[in-house]
């Protein structure tokens, strides 16, 4: 039942599995300062991902043992999947990663799913989820195959850290947490009418799209933008003010 909603990003998917930032890691161009920002986003990006696991779990339409599985799946993030960006981190001697500040696509990502879940019945927060784990172990997979090709024609450069990390999401340890998810996610969508059924294609799309976003957040090294007043705003702030709208200090 959860192909389906693979299925129906199939396009968005193939794109994202060609992404430049993940190509790059493979044949070890990317650039170190690329991936220690993505490395410190993706550990914020966990937490939040963690706590929509627990919210799922205390809704009612988990039963006992999904709701439990559920708790180890939001501790694997952030201890399992954490662990690895905890390695980086001291190796790059990065402190204080935890309290840094979310880029735009990553506020963007994480309050999407932490409104579907906390606000959507069950099964959509299920969906809205999915695609993190699921396109994570895809492209892992992906990127394995092609280190393996540039391997044999002696064509990449190796970097410790990015093999890491590739071999983490395609590892079988990954692949079996993410294959029980989608097992959930069945389960779901056998009892799931139509309406609901779109509803969670239509949240599974976004967060395939999300992913994305992500990665090119970091292959863009993204900020936050600095406002600055234009012109035409301070002609409308004076406007304003002799009109008696606001009072100047």
């Amino acid at each position: 039942m959860a192909q389906r909603l693979w299925d129906g990003a199939a396009e968005e998917i193939a794109i994202t599995e060609k992404h430049e930032f993940l190509v790059a890691m493979v044949d070890g161009t990317l650039s170190l300062d690329r991936f220690r920002y993505y490395v410190v986003q993706d550990a914020l990006y966990l937490t939040d991902f963690a706590e929509c696991f627990r919210i799922l779990a205390r809704n009612g339409g988990a039963s006992v043992a999904d709701g439990q599985r559920l708790h180890a799946f939001a501790k694997g993030a952030e201890e399992d999947e954490k662990a690895l960006h905890n390695s980086f981190f001291r190796e790059w001697d990065v402190t204080g990663a935890e309290n840094a500040t979310a880029m735009p696509n990553t506020l963007l990502y994480t309050s999407y799913m932490l409104r579907v879940c906390s606000t959507r019945p069950y099964a959509e927060g299920l969906a809205v989820l999915l695609p993190c784990m699921w396109i994570y172990w895809h492209v892992g997979k992906c990127m394995l195959r092609l280190r393996e090709e540039l391997d044999e024609a002696g064509t990449r450069r190796a970097v410790p850290a990015f093999d890491a990390w590739i071999d983490l999401y395609a590892g079988e340890e990954f692949e079996k947490e993410v294959k029980d998810y989608i097992g959930m996610v069945d389960r779901a969508m056998e009892d799931a009418d139509e309406e609901t059924i779109k509803r969670m294609q239509e949240h599974f799309n976004m967060s395939c799209r999300l992913e994305h976003m992500f990665w090119d957040q970091a292959q863009l090294l993204m900020e936050w933008p600095e406002l600055k007043a234009s012109r035409s705003s301070s002609s409308w702030c004076s406007w304003c003010v002799r009109a008696g709208i606001i009072r100047s200090n």
